[in-house]
């Protein structure tokens, strides 16, 4: 489906990312930044492929913050602007997003944010609604496809008629949810605007920022009012039960009475939940004798409900937070129809609704791709290092080498906290430290923390992973990455200078591949003390193949010559080793060709070709 179809009245079947994209692109956004995480990856990802054919300012920033400031920046300057990051990329764009909520942004700010309960691909379950709080952002939450769209083409119009950043807040099952969406009117994007002058406005010294605050409220107030009446937040059926939801929930909810008509209860949906709108809450509640509350993770509705029956001396039981309705992990059909069972005091249901839970999936560990370069060098540097060492991992791939055999990640915390949180550790113990960082997370923060290193004397061996791409989230192009591959601009910023004007001398670079490389530069660094970084370079293999079109058919393979690789298998835990029988086999399907076995078991040999 083209996205940039100008046709209103088509319909196509689209991921709730890609109806995002439709909603800005409805709106006439102007400029887009992001960093890529998932689950918002598609919605970046999607402008880039688009890029080329609109006429939006498009760009991958270095980290959240850069994406924050750049869109902000525009968005002072009259352009519509839209930044995309996942929940914990906030906590990086939290400085300059405090202080844009504060002077406002004329041209319109909408900042995606994707929160993802239940952990699939983050290190945490951190609720950004507190942000929203936090900042005073207004914040819309689509529950469907079609609200994704319509949300976001909405948010803009609000954000440039209240000069005030806004938030549209989904979830995992929201951005990667298919619903059917019609399109509206295609504006043209809005690139170019005016800059009015004002620093009493803009220029956020303390006594601006005083001043600011107070404004901030006040604005906040207007657009409480406005809200009470917004048709994002509706009411609809009867009885003197009532449920209020939002986000995803809303979904579920839906879901149960559908499946369920006899139930009788009076639902609120929440589609723009801040500033909470007060006098529609209250309203509802009038004549319900009990509520339930449906939210994923924090209580943040629930509590102010309860606040609101507190003020106004109403007897409404509130129900919200328990053993079905946990702080953690997403909710389902199946959580939302028990919780709703009880607040009707029926019998619980027996029916297993089609949720998560219903499926019997057989567990799959993480485990790198068969042929990754991360697991060579994880392989060479366990074995001159082993057990005694302390390895400091990132975010990227290559966390994923923190279970045996591997064993290379003992702590982690966040992007670019490998460098200085190992060197916090190897203050503390005796033992040596190994921290690693992939090329995308170098650029991203690695690099302040490398400086902070040389200039405080920290002992510390870093090893840089440089796969030419940001593997985790869906190969998107970063500053290590010639861009001429995608047809644009080429040139690219090489790591290894970089390194050296931050003042690293003991620096060595090998193929990742080369397992005599390796051993010699690793041998030789780890008889060094202070700054030492080895810059490790191999292609994604998955990148390799989907991007630089290399093709499988041309690839190298391997052959066992006898059982002794059973070994290596342990050694080596490559996806593409497989036992049948007890015998040690080879998936010719899934092997990469990446020769590492080969140079680590004299039993596996390079396949011979008749």
């Amino acid at each position: 489906m083209n996205l940039l179809d100008p046709d209103s009245g088509t319909k196509a079947l689209l991921l709730g990312n890609e109806a995002i994209v439709r909603g800005a692109l409805e709106a006439g956004v102007g400029l887009v930044s992001c960093y890529p995480g998932t689950p918002s990856s598609e919605v970046p990802d999607t402008f880039f492929r688009l890029s080329n054919r609109g006429s939006f300012h498009f760009e991958y920033s270095i980290n959240e913050k850069v994406a924050m400031e750049v869109a902000g920046g525009a968005a002072l300057g009259g352009v519509p602007s839209l930044v995309t990051m996942k929940h914990v990329g906030v906590n990086v764009a939290a400085a300059p997003l405090m202080t844009l909520a504060h002077i406002g942004t004329p041209g319109g700010l909408v900042i995606l944010c994707a929160d993802d309960p239940g952990c699939h691909s983050s290190q945490n379950e951190q609720d950004n609604r507190y942000y929203v709080r936090l900042a005073g952002l207004p914040c819309l939450e689509p529950s469907t496809a079609q609200e994704c769209k319509d949300m976001t083409r909405e948010a803009f119009e609000l954000s440039a008629r209240w000069q005030q950043p806004v938030m549209l807040r989904t979830t995992t099952r929201i951005n990667h949810m298919r619903g059917p969406v019609v399109f509206g009117p295609l504006t043209p994007a809005k690139i170019q605007g005016t800059f009015e002058k004002n620093p009493q406005r803009y220029v956020s010294v303390p006594a601006v920022g005083r001043v600011r605050h107070r404004a901030l409220l006040a604005n906040l107030e207007k657009i409480r009012d406005e809200i009470n009446y917004t048709a994002w937040n509706r009411i609809h059926g009867s009885g003197t039960a009532g449920v209020i939801a939002s986000g995803v929930s809303r979904a579920y909810l839906q879901d149960v009475l559908t499946l369920h008509p006899e139930m009788q209860v009076k639902v609120l949906e929440l589609g723009l939940g801040y500033p909470f709108p007060y006098k529609l809450v209250a309203d509802f509640l009038q004549g319900l004798d009990r509520v339930l509350v449906l939210e994923e993770l924090e209580p943040i509705v629930e509590n102010e409900v309860r606040l609101i029956c507190q003020k106004m001396r109403l007897q409404t039981l509130i129900q919200g937070k328990d053993q079905n309705l946990p702080l953690w992990d997403e909710y389902s059909t199946s959580a939302v129809s028990r919780a709703l069972h009880g607040l009707l005091e029926l019998n619980p249901p027996e029916e297993n609704l089609c949720s998560v839970e219903s499926r019997n999936l057989p567990g799959r560990p993480p485990n790198l791709c068969a042929g990754c370069p991360h697991r060579s060098v994880y392989v060479r540097v366990r074995k001159i290092f082993g057990d005694e060492a302390v390895y400091s991992s990132d975010i990227g791939c290559y966390t994923l080498g923190m279970l045996p055999p591997l064993k290379t990640a003992d702590f982690l915390l966040c992007m670019g906290s490998s460098v200085s949180a190992g060197c916090g550790m190897s203050k503390a113990v005796k033992e040596p430290v190994v921290a690693f960082i992939g090329d995308s997370t170098f650029f991203h923060s690695g690099i302040t923390g490398l400086i902070n290193a040389v200039y405080n004397d920290h002992n510390l061996l870093l090893v840089i992973l440089d796969n030419r791409t940001t593997a985790m989230t869906g190969h998107q192009p970063h500053p290590g990455v010639d861009q001429s591959i995608f047809d644009r601009r080429p040139g690219r910023i090489e790591i290894e200078p970089l390194v050296r004007a931050a003042g690293v001398e003991q620096i060595r670079r090998v193929k990742a591949l080369n397992q005599k490389a390796l051993t010699k530069a690793l041998e030789e660094l780890k008889d060094m003390s202070g700054v030492r970084v080895l810059i490790a370079d191999e292609p994604c293999p998955l990148f390799a193949r989907r991007i630089l079109g290399q093709k499988r058919s041309k690839k190298a393979r391997v052959e066992i010559s006898d059982q002794a690789a059973l070994d290596c298998l342990h050694t080596l835990a490559c996806p593409a080793f497989y036992l049948e029988d007890e015998q040690v086999r080879i998936s010719r399907v899934h092997c990469a060709g990446c020769m590492v076995c080969v140079q680590l078991c004299p039993s596996i040999k390079p396949e011979t070709r008749s």
